[in-house]
Parts: structure tokens; sequence; C-alpha cells
């Protein structure tokens, strides 16, 4: 049985506040996401932890079965400088795997994190699973596994755009047991 309030006072650690509790059975995936992904996202092919270098979709409904728990973070942000983006986007990135690290620590073995974005780690991507040079700490963002990021995040509370424009607004998964 997961402990909760444990597991609170590690987000807020981590300085992740602004989170819902989540049954990761719940997450909404989609096909047309893939196809957004393939056709639409300039990180397909060339990123070690987006597609074609994740699982099927059907593969990844199923993992998320596997899941009774799990939480869901919004971090929002404003910044009209690309570079300045990504620069955050891998900051909160290697933060979001400290938290995944000591959840495992904390005994929640099945902890895995999907991104805020695709993974930005190295400067210049292997783009592939195979050449990654951090495997470890490789992890593919949710529309990187299919998820219907609206759908979902809507699903568990959260209403995405109702910020009254403080900024674009970026979400983490983080799966516990």
């Amino acid at each position: 049985m997961a402990d909760q309030a444990l597991l609170q006072k590690m987000f807020m650690s981590h300085g992740f506040r602004d989170f819902r509790w989540m049954d990761p059975a719940e997450i909404v995936v989609a096909k047309w996401v893939r196809m957004k992904c393939t056709f639409g996202c300039d990180s397909y092919g060339r990123n070690a932890a987006c597609p074609p270098n994740t699982p099927s979709v059907a593969e990844c409904g199923e993992f998320f079965q596997e899941y009774k728990l799990g939480a869901v973070f919004r971090l929002v942000t404003s910044f009209s400088d690309p570079d300045e983006l990504q620069a955050w986007i891998r900051k909160v990135n290697i933060e979001l795997l400290n938290l995944e690290g000591d959840a495992g620590k904390a005994g929640y073995h099945k902890a895995f994190l999907l991104f805020i974005d695709s993974c930005n780690l190295c400067r210049e991507c292997a783009k592939s699973r195979d050449s990654c040079r951090i495997k470890r700490m490789a992890r593919p963002s949710a529309e990187g596994m299919a998820v219907d990021l609206l759908a979902t995040v809507q699903s568990f509370g959260f209403e995405p755009g109702s910020g009254g424009g403080e900024g674009d607004e970026h979400y983490a998964f983080l799966l516990l047991e």
C-alpha cells in the first residue's frame, strides 16, 4: 500500500507541488497520438526515447495497465527563447529523474517517469536505443508513449489552459506501483 503522505513530501522536496494522484490504467492511449509523432514531430526517428524507439501503441496501453498508482505533475513556464525553454526542460527532467530515483529508494521499485517533453539530456542525441549514451536515464515523453495528453490530464482533474495566461503548461507522469 502506497504511503501517499511520504510521496507527497517527496514531491514537494523536489519542487513539484502541482500534481494529481491517478490510476495509470486510466491513461488514455490513442493511435492518433503516434501518428502525430510520426508525421508532425521533429524528434521522430531523431531521439532515442521517441518513436520509433518506443513500444507499439498496444504495448504502451498494456504497460500502463500494470500500474495502480501514479502522479501527474503540471509545470507552467513561459520562455520566448527556444534555447532557454530547452535548458529549463532539461533541468526539470533531471529533477524528475531524481524524484524517480528517490521513489525507487523508498520502496517503489516499479517507479517509472514520463518526461515533460522529448528526452533532451544529451546535447546531441544518438538517435537510437542501441546507441543511447545514457540508457539508464533516458525516458520517453507521454506523447512518445501514445498518451492523449489533453484527455488524460482532464480526466485527472486538470483544466489545461485555465491558468489565466500564466504560461505554457507541461505535464510529466510518475508511475509508482
